[in-house]
C-alpha cells in the first residue's frame, strides 16, 4: 500500500534532517513529496519529529540539512504570507480579545484595517459555525469552540495549505468526532491541501488519503501508505469493513516503527 503522489507537487521535503543546539536529532534524511488537493496525515510515536516536521514545511523552523520547497518555493520565503494557515496544538487566543479580533489578528499583521477586513472575518467564522460569536470572549467559549476560532484564524487568509498540529487531542470524543467532519468539509469545499499531525491511527485514517507513519530516533518515513476508498467520510464510514481494515492496516504499520529505533541517537 506504498504511495508516491499523483498530484502536482505542493511541498517537497528532500533528504531532510534537523538537529537542534542541544545536539538532538529530531529528523534525519526524511523525503517525501505531497501533491496538491491531498489530505496527509503524520502519525507516529512521541517524539518521532512530527510536528518539527510540520514547522519547517511553515518555515518556522529551518532545517539543518536538505530541502523543504513549498508551492515552488523554499519553505517560509512564499512570494504570497498568506499561502499556509498553522492550527496549533493549542487555540493559543489572546484572552482580552474578542472572537472577532482573535480572527482579525492575520489581517492585522498583513497591514489591513478593520473595516477592510470585516467580510472575510466573519466568512471565516461562519465557515466554522461561529457566526453569532465574533463578540465573545475566549473565557466564554467551549474548548471545541477555541479550536473552531483558532482554524477560522488560519482560514481567514484563505491558505492553500492548511498544517493543523494535533489540534484535537485534548477535547472529548465527541467533539474530536464533529471537528474532523468539518475540516474534512473545509478542506473539500476550499481546494485545501492539508497536513495533519496526530497520534490517532482512528482519526488519521477518517480524515487521510494517505497516513505517513514516521518512526522516532531519528525521526524520518517509514511507511507512506495510501488509503483504500473514497470521499465523504462520515460517521456510517467509521462502521465499514473498509475502515476496519485501513485502522489494521495503519495500526500494524505504526507497531513496526519499533524495530527502526535507532539506538545510536
Amino acid at each position: 500500500m506504498e504511495n508516491r503522489t499523483q498530484a502536482p507537487a505542493l511541498i517537497e521535503m528532500r533528504d531532510v534532517s534537523k538537529q537542534f543546539a542541544n545536539g538532538t536529532v529530531a529528523l534525519r534524511d526524511m523525503s517525501l513529496t505531497i501533491g496538491k488537493g491531498e489530505f496527509v496525515s503524520f502519525l507516529g510515536p512521541s517524539g518521532c519529529g512530527k510536528s518539527t516536521a510540520l514547522k519547517m514545511i511553515s518555515g518556522l523552523l529551518a532545517p539543518s540539512q536538505g530541502e523543504i520547497v513549498v508551492n515552488g518555493h523554499p519553505a517560509g520565503h512564499s512570494a504570497d504570507g498568506e499561502d499556509i494557515g498553522y492550527v496549533f496544538q493549542e487555540a493559543t487566543l489572546m484572552p482580552w480579545a474578542t472572537v472577532f479580533d482573535n480572527v482579525f489578528l492575520p489581517l492585522k499583521l498583513h497591514g489591513l484595517r478593520r473595516t477592510d477586513a470585516r467580510a472575510r472575518v466573519e466568512e471565516a467564522l461562519a465557515m466554522v459555525g461561529l457566526a453569532n460569536f465574533a463578540k465573545s470572549y475566549p473565557r466564554e467559549l467551549s474548548g471545541g469552540m477555541k479550536m473552531r476560532v483558532s482554524i477560522a484564524r488560519a482560514m481567514v487568509t484563505r491558505p492553500k495549505l492548511l498544517l493543523m498540529d494535533e489540534p484535537f487531542a485534548a477535547l472529548d470524543e465527541m467533539t474530536r468526532a464533529k471537528l474532523n467532519d468539518e475540516v474534512l468539509s473545509l478542506w473539500e469545499n476550499h481546494g485545501l491541501s492539508v497536513v495533519f499531525v496526530t497520534h490517532s491511527v482512528f482519526e488519521s485514517v477518517y480524515l487521510s488519503s494517505r497516513v505517513v507513519v514516521m518512526a522516532a530516533r531519528p525521526g524520518r518515513v517509514v511507511h507512506d501508505i495510501a488509503l483504500p476508498g473514497g470521499y465523504p467520510r462520515n460517521a456510517a464510514y467509521r462502521m465499514t469493513p473498509e475502515y476496519s481494515q485501513n485502522c489494521r492496516l495503519v495500526s500494524d504499520a505504526l507497531e513496526g516503527t519499533l524495530s527502526h529505533v535507532d539506538l545510536n541517537h
